[in-house]
Order: structure tokens, then sequence, then C-alpha cells
């Protein structure tokens, strides 16, 4: 598992990761109501993903956004609110008591050392976060962070694309007017597995609209570059060839 730089508590890079303040909001709540409601499957209750989805910074899981599709809102219904629940129990930051759920008072001394806490959430989230929760098929491709996280390194210096790492990766480019499974398996795999983890916890910033692949482009933040030490740093940081 890779190791992250320490941050310290005040840097505003910090607020680069969405992930990160959704956990502080779920600590928050937590801290005001008593914990978090229950169901009767475990699950946070359905007030609890509607106010996070309410706050949530993600504008794709925003309120508004989900109830166009959704009469009410449980916690699979917001794919946020299902990481962070794992997470906090993957993490033993509380437990579950007499259908609530309960923020440790560990948890709470971790939470207010801000880089800390982020430092521990992005290395549970990334390197043992079972990801295929979000998937929307069990395929599996081949590779590491450590080769993912190193070829990034270098493709998204200026901007890199999802088909671009496709085509890196596994040497595979999108057949033209026909769907090709075999493409689409791997580039589902790298946006569930790679690059939607590494752009929650705010290490890549996305630009593009909906889920057309061809439109997103992914760019190193200041988060990646404040944290990861990678053998290709020294690549990126060669003068350009002319």
């Amino acid at each position: 598992m890779f190791q992250l730089r320490p941050l310290p508590d005040d840097t505003p890079v910090l607020d680069q990761s969405r992930l990160l303040r959704a956990m502080e909001l779920t600590f928050d709540f937590a801290e005001k109501n008593d914990g978090i409601g229950l169901t009767q499957t475990k699950a946070f209750n359905r007030q609890f993903a509607h106010w996070m989805a309410e706050q949530s910074p993600w504008q794709e899981y925003r309120a508004e956004e989900l109830l166009r599709v959704n009469r009410v809102l449980n916690e699979w219904d917001v794919p946020p609110v299902m990481v962070v629940h794992d997470l906090v129990i993957v993490m033993k930051l509380g437990r579950h008591v007499k259908g609530r759920f309960r923020v440790s008072k560990m948890a709470r001394g971790l939470a207010a050392r801000r880089g800390a806490f982020f430092s521990r959430i992005a290395e549970t989230y990334l390197f043992e976060y079972n990801h295929a929760r979000l998937a929307r098929s069990e395929f599996t491709a081949p590779g590491n962070w450590d080769i993912f996280l190193n070829i990034i390194n270098v493709d998204a210096e200026r901007g890199l694309t999802e088909a671009d790492l496709v085509k890196t990766l596994y040497c595979l480019e999108p057949s033209k007017g026909v769907y090709d499974r075999d493409y689409h398996d791997h580039l589902g795999f790298l946006r569930t597995h790679v690059l939607r983890p590494l752009s929650w916890i705010g290490f890549l910033a996305e630009t593009g609209d909906g889920d057309r692949s061809s439109d997103r482009t992914y760019w190193k933040t200041p988060l990646w570059r404040a944290c990861l030490e990678l053998s290709t740093d020294e690549t990126v940081k060669l003068p350009p060839q002319h």
C-alpha cells in the first residue's frame, strides 16, 4: 500500500476532497442528531440519505437530481452515502447500537486532525475498499495501483481521457459504428476502480458532460501533487522534448 505524504490540518488543498467533506458532514450530522438512524437492514435511513443528498459535494448526486427518478432516497439511491457507510464500518469509526450508528470517541479525535483524517480515508478508500460495490459488472482487468498511479501521473499532466487510458493500459480502441464489449468492459473497470475513486478522493479533477467517455478529461489536482510520491515523478519534471 502507498504511504501518503502527511498534510497539515489547515492546508486548503484538503478542500479538494469531496469524500473528506462527505465524511465530515456525516460526523456533524451524527453529533447533532444522536447518531444516524438505521433501517431494519442496517442501512443509513432515508432521513440521513436525503439530508446528505441536499448537502452533497457531488452535483450529480444532489437531491434535486436524484428525486427526478426516485420518489424517496434510500442509502443505495445515493452512492456517496453507501460509500461513507462502508468506510465508517471498515475504518471502525463507530458501530451500530440499538438501531443507530454512533461515532466513536476515537473517531471524533481523529476527525479533529483533518490532515490525518484525510490520509486514513484516502488509504482505506483507494487501497482497501471494494470498488466493485459500485460497478455495473463483475468484469476485472489486469493492473495494480502502482501501474495505474504512475501512468496517470505522466499522462494526466496535460489532461487524460478515459479512452487514452484504455489504449495505454490495454492497447484497446473503440470500434467505429459497432459496440465493442471488450473495450467497454475495460473502460468501465477503469472508471469504477481507478478514475472515480481518484476523483472522489480529490486527486483528479474531472471535466466533461454526462456519461459519454469521450467528453471526460482528468487532470491532477494540487492534492495529488501534495500527497503522492511516485517513481515517475522525475519523468514528469523533465523539460519537454523539442
